[in-house]
């Protein structure tokens, strides 16, 4: 096993650093990045400190299953973020998700960070539990809860200016759309709204809107479906609101033998990892997932320390483009 000493040499700072740092020492002046390295030298050792005092319990609620949590690299990039600063603030995490949510008894939980999106039901339920609660993707009351968010309409016009800058004049969408967990209230997806508030704006014609979940499966369908429909007319770019439904629209093109880009560009949504490795390789708009993760932490740990007026944080985005578009 590892020893202080070990990591010390790795970090290239001293043993009473990395002794203080891990053992959460909060007199100790030293940089965020120093104590992350630290931290990422002794996970990879598998080294345990043998002292963590004063942990805060916090809970990580995710709104949907523990399967659909571990196939959707979105959320599973946003929970990277969380586990990861919570190391560095000392506290420890117990996760929840929606399959369990009632049933469990959230004891002993002194701050809590949702991700998704929740009903008035399950925000109560939240709030019975303790009042410092952060959400992550979604911002149910801005007045009363800190959250961290990405501004989809923005991501919308990012995309649609690119196209029309292009001079595509033929653009349509696939898009998905989810449900709150505990019931089957379907919510429009804030893209699906902003793309047709967008195309209302500029009076565009041949703007077809395709709807479904948001999975390569139904990228796929929505795909063939529009090929069908239109054939010859099919419009020269699609804007899909995420990678998972932009990678089934390149499959479904790919069968058709309609060359991407030359014939139609495809742009999607969040950049997962392997986005760049598609053929051809998926432009994209990046959220900075593992950030909004990271982001609500820290905003928890301003609840603990001093409870002011709830902030909503909405990150920036980045257009990726690579060969899927020109």
């Amino acid at each position: 096993m590892a020893t202080i000493k070990d990591i010390a040499k790795a970090a290239g700072v001293s043993t009473a650093t990395v002794s203080r740092v891990l053992n959460f020492d909060e007199t100790l002046s030293v940089s965020e990045e120093t104590k992350r390295k630290i931290f990422d030298i002794a996970d990879s050792f598998s080294y345990k400190s043998k002292k963590r005092s004063k942990e805060k319990k916090i809970a990580f609620v995710h709104w949907s299953t523990e399967q659909e949590a571990m196939n959707d690299l979105y959320y599973s990039s946003i929970r990277v973020g969380i586990e990861k600063r919570c190391r560095l603030q000392n506290m420890q995490v117990t996760k929840y998700f929606q399959s369990d949510f009632e049933k469990q008894a959230f004891e002993d939980i002194e701050g809590i960070i949702a991700v998704g999106k929740f009903s008035e039901l399950q925000i109560k339920k939240l709030e019975s539990i303790t009042s410092k609660i952060v959400f992550v993707d979604s911002s149910p009351n801005e007045e009363l809860f800190p959250s961290v968010v990405v501004n989809f309409e923005r991501v919308t016009t990012k995309v649609m200016n690119y196209f029309i800058d292009k001079g595509h004049k033929a653009i349509g969408y696939i898009g998905g759309r989810e449900k709150f967990k505990d019931q089957h209230v379907e919510f429009r997806d804030p893209r699906e709204i902003a793309f047709q508030n967008y195309i209302k704006e500029r009076s565009l014609t041949d703007t077809p809107m395709y709807i479904g979940e948001f999975s390569v499966e139904d990228g796929y369908n929505l795909m063939k479906q529009a090929i069908n429909e239109y054939k010859e007319s099919l419009p020269t770019a699609f804007f899909a609101g995420n990678d998972s439904i932009a990678i089934g629209c390149l499959k479904a093109l790919h069968e058709a033998e309609i060359q991407v880009p030359n014939r139609v560009n495809i742009i999607g949504v969040n950049d997962i990892s392997f986005s760049k490795y598609t053929h051809p390789a998926l432009s994209t708009v990046k959220i900075h997932t593992e950030l909004m993760g990271e982001t609500s932490v820290d905003l928890l740990v301003e609840q603990f320390s001093d409870p002011a007026l709830p902030k909503q944080i909405v990150l920036p985005t980045t257009l990726k483009i690579r060969e899927s578009s020109f």
